[in-house]
């Protein structure tokens, strides 16, 4: 592989964004490709992967190249070394490259893989977490894991097509994918492509949507006609799932504490022909007190530390911090017991998290189904996905249901 000048300093441009400015990487990569209007599907592909990767491996390639954060330009382009020498690709004699000691960096390297924070790069404290919370054998597993390239999942919108048009009418605008048998609405990509210039993703006919994340809305079993509340809505993936779920029928209100990310769902719903959904911030507790006794089913897609997507969001190793995985399960303990209150006797809650934590997770619900609140609830059943056994995003899922006397 021939390094480019103009791709290359927009890797660098984007790590000094990530690292010292503290931006998101999803958005500082979506801001890098826009950059210039001549670069191709390659010259797109070898920005983002190589930001990501870099990103990813922080912690592993910055002991290599002995510099530590802040990091000046100077460190950022060794770490570029780093990783352009241990993916084999010969550096070219410009200055930023001068006296890159290779064999050193490959040493390094083979030295400190034999330590798991350092191999698969995380914060010691995370390390320890990890370990205290699903064991020493599960965590070496399940990181390694979410240090991988994670697959671009498909999940089909029944109210306007299916799973075998969706895939003919996108081989016609040469993207393959594959059908995934546990999960009756999701496609995969063979290759990585941009699916949002498709006509089929104008045309409302997919959203991009990890198959473990599509498990959540069919665990909530809903059925046509029903109100249902979406307790944390966001952007909205889950809720346009349970939209076509219910056929369109009844009534979704979609709640979130932020209303910037319920105008996006807005603008997806128009897309994806749903119209059975009301929006509602939640700006006090009177939308939450307005709804008590309501909702045939309650989605609590809960706040929280994100460890099961890591692949996805690599950057959130260096954001999170021990007392924010503290924090946020407090809140999440506290919405458990303040949103439940919509549900009706005899109806549904699911609670869910994108976290691999039992403290996240199983020990929430257990906490809550002992409380004055949670004792109206019967445990029905949860679902634990390890991304090293199921090959997708880490999640949980509980399903609870209010006794018909309360």
């Amino acid at each position: 592989m021939r390094l480019h000048r103009n791709l290359c300093f927009a890797v660098i441009d984007g790590l000094h964004l990530i690292f010292n400015e503290g931006e998101y990487a999803d958005k500082v990569i979506q801001q890098l490709l826009k950059r210039d209007k001549r670069w191709g599907s390659r010259d797109r592909s070898f920005i983002a992967e190589t930001v990501y990767s870099i990103v990813r491996y922080k912690r592993l390639y910055s002991e290599i190249a002995n510099v530590k954060a802040p990091f000046t330009r100077d460190d950022l382009w060794r770490l570029f070394a780093v990783w352009a020498t241990l993916k084999g690709i010969r550096l070219p004699d410009w200055k930023y490259f001068t006296d890159t000691p290779t064999r050193k960096i490959k040493g390094r390297f083979d030295e400190l893989s034999k330590t798991r924070k350092f191999r698969e790069s995380i914060p010691d404290w995370i390390d320890e977490l990890g370990v205290k919370e699903i064991g020493e054998s599960e965590w070496t597993k399940e990181i390694t894991k979410q240090n991988e390239q994670a697959d671009v999942i498909l999940r089909v919108n029944t109210l306007k097509t299916n799973k075998k048009d969706l895939r003919l009418k996108l081989q016609s605008e040469d993207i393959e994918t594959e059908f995934l048998s546990e999960y009756p609405s999701a496609l995969r990509l063979t290759e990585r492509a941009n699916v949002f210039k498709t006509e089929a993703f104008k045309n409302g006919w997919f959203e991009v949507q990890d198959a473990s994340s599509q498990l959540v809305a069919d665990f909530l079993d809903v059925q046509p006609g029903m109100k249902v509340v979406d307790s944390c809505a966001g952007a909205g993936g889950k809720t346009l799932h349970l939209a076509s779920l219910m056929q369109n029928k009844g009534q979704i209100i979609a709640m979130d504490i932020y209303e910037s990310k319920l105008k996006k769902l807005k603008v997806r719903a128009r897309r994806n022909g749903v119209h059975n959904i009301d929006m509602k911030v939640i700006d006090s507790t009177k939308p939450i007190k307005k709804l008590h006794g309501k909702a045939d089913r309650l989605l609590i897609d809960a706040p929280c530390s994100g460890l099961g997507v890591l692949r996805r969001n690599p950057d959130a190793k260096w954001k999170l911090q021990p007392e924010f995985v503290e924090n946020i399960i407090k809140t999440q303990s506290e919405i458990l017991e303040q949103y439940s209150k919509m549900v009706k006797p005899g109806g549904k809650l699911v609670y869910a998290t994108c976290s691999i934590l039992p403290s996240e997770n199983q020990k929430q619900v257990d906490k809550f189904l002992t409380s004055e609140t949670g004792k109206a609830f019967t445990f029905v059943k949860d679902k634990k996905v390890l991304a090293h056994k199921s090959g997708f995003d880490g999640f949980y899922m509980a399903l609870l249901e209010k006794n018909k006397d309360n």
